[in-house]
């Protein structure tokens, strides 16, 4: 079991750093969300790697370096609060982008591993038109048998999913399940199994999500 200052609300109050253009001149923003045991620093590194410099770059830090205590496949019950703490730290992140002026369908979520499922169960939960969500190697929340069923549209979001064929944290079952949900919200699905990928993140994926990006600074912002 997990300790946290504020018991009840773990992430409350817990930074995310910004690199990249400032946010009230960035042409549009990303959202970063880490994997388990990782840091908004160490995530904030694919900012290099996108190599779009008009964009902004949010990255909020986990509470210990966790979103949620067990696995994504565990009962939801057993990952609160620090779940719904989470969801909420990743609606303020995004909000904090949108006082700055920068309009939800400019703005894109990224994640890696626990950081992927907590980006698509957050633009699952909260659909709309996003700039885009980026899944690297995640999925929905919640254990085996869940029926997904979430209100809302994400009216024609661009969503990539990409993950190992057997990822020894995340079933590939899972990924293809969560492009379907994605999908049936009225999402433009992309979905990539990598045979043999270790738990980490490849330069096809890479470039899938340049793809994305690119087409949120390919027109200014709104005035």
């Amino acid at each position: 079991m997990r300790s946290s200052s504020n018991a009840a609300d773990p992430h409350r109050n817990q930074p995310a750093l910004h690199r990249g253009r400032a946010l009230d001149s960035a042409k549009a923003a990303v959202v970063l969300l880490h994997g388990r045991g990782a840091s908004a620093e160490d995530i904030l590194g694919l900012a290099e790697e996108f190599d779009l410099p008009e964009l902004a770059y949010l990255a909020p830090e986990a509470a210990e370096h966790t979103w949620y205590p067990y696995s994504f496949l565990a009962p939801i019950e057993q990952n609160q609060p620090w779940l719904d703490s989470a969801l909420q730290l990743v609606a303020v992140t995004l909000q904090r982008a949108i006082a700055a002026g920068i309009e939800r369908h400019k703005i894109a979520i990224v994640g890696f591993s626990q950081g992927a499922c907590l980006a698509t169960e957050f633009v699952a939960r909260n659909a709309a038109r996003y700039g885009g969500l980026v899944a690297f190697t995640g999925g929905l929340i919640g254990p085996p048998g869940t029926r997904f069923v979430y209100p809302g549209e994400l009216s024609g979001t661009a969503c990539f999913l990409g993950a190992g064929d057997h990822d020894p944290h995340v079933p590939w079952k899972r990924v293809e399940e969560s492009a379907s949900v994605l999908s049936g919200l009225g999402g433009v699905v992309t979905l990539r199994s990598y045979p043999g990928m270790p738990h980490t993140i490849n330069e096809d994926e890479i470039e899938q999500a340049k793809s994305i990006l690119s087409r949120l600074v390919a027109t200014g912002r709104a005035v």
